[in-house]
């Protein structure tokens, strides 16, 4: 069986149509036909079958595209291992929110320049979807990416994820609206806090549902369905909304202050936002980058 053959199903099993795997592989759709077509041929089984316009695989032929993903990976690790210890060097692409971007890599990039100018690091701004499809398909080498404990996003087979870091979130609110309950004597939970809000507007993630996803699971909680009236991926602007009264929204808790707005910690339940390295099973052998996730503590 040829590796570089399972190479096209294993795409095909995750893009779906021979458009795609073509578009990715660099080459046409007639040879990734003939490719599949020659891979169904040496193993004997039926591995496509038609619909619409188009082909699915087969149940044999999902069969083999999840052994193609492990046969893939192991296949990569065993190239990256020959020499492991070997100077770091190449283009290493990584993708993720700002934050981690700032606060992990960028202190990464400045070390390095002095240190291992052999390695360039390319940066990509991406909410974790974007980041996530961009690994899946290797355009990226390296993600960065986050989810909330209230609303986790476990990567999809054939990702390795490390978490580096958490931090809790509260919500944003009006500082004049916040002071009742500051100076409560017993401070409500998350469900409390939420419920003082409820006739508001609420600010979501215009590019990320997580921050939705925990809105709408507290407010459940409390008894009503948000207002989801505005979404923005800009912390900056979130508070702008604040600040005018549009609505309240979620803030991390250890932002710098600004005056108008009050944070206000969410407990039982808790809400943390916890961050991720994710790679490619089989790829963090290379030099290159185990080198970017041993300094991020990966």
């Amino acid at each position: 069986m040829d590796t570089r053959r399972l190479r096209y199903l294993h795409e095909l099993a995750q893009l779906g149509s021979m458009r795609a795997v073509a578009d990715v592989l660099e080459t046409t759709t007639s040879t990734v036909s003939q490719q599949i077509a020659a891979l169904s041929k040496e193993t004997g089984a039926q591995l496509l079958e038609p619909v619409g316009r188009g082909v699915r695989l087969t149940a044999a032929g999902r069969r083999l595209a999840e052994h193609a993903r492990k046969i893939l990976a192991a296949v990569d690790a065993a190239q990256l291992d020959l020499d492991p210890s070997a100077e770091p060097s190449g283009t290493l692409r990584v993708g993720g929110f700002a934050t981690a971007i700032r606060i992990t890599l960028m202190p990464i990039i400045k070390e390095l320049s002095t240190l291992h100018p052999a390695v360039n690091i390319v940066v990509f701004e991406h909410e974790p979807a974007e980041a996530l499809n961009q690994l899946g398909v290797d355009d990226l080498d390296l993600a960065l990416t986050y989810d909330y404990n209230l609303a986790p996003d476990p990567p999809n087979p054939g990702i390795e994820s490390i978490q580096l870091w958490s931090t809790p979130w509260g919500l944003g609110v009006p500082s004049q609206d916040a002071e009742s309950l500051r100076t409560a004597k017993d401070q409500p939970d998350a469900a409390g806090i939420f419920a003082t809000f409820k006739e508001r507007n609420w600010i979501g993630n215009s590019r990320n549902i997580a921050d939705e996803t925990v809105l709408r699971l507290i407010s459940s909680m409390a008894g009503f369905q948000p207002a989801m009236r505005h979404q923005s991926d800009s912390l900056d602007l979130v508070e702008d909304l604040i600040l005018a009264g549009l609505g309240v929204g979620l803030l991390p808790e250890n932002r710098p202050p600004r005056e108008g707005i009050t944070i206000l910690p969410l407990h039982n339940p808790d809400l943390h936002l916890r961050s991720f390295a994710r790679v490619r099973a089989g790829r963090s052998a290379w030099p290159a980058l185990r080198l970017v996730l041993d300094r991020m503590g990966a």
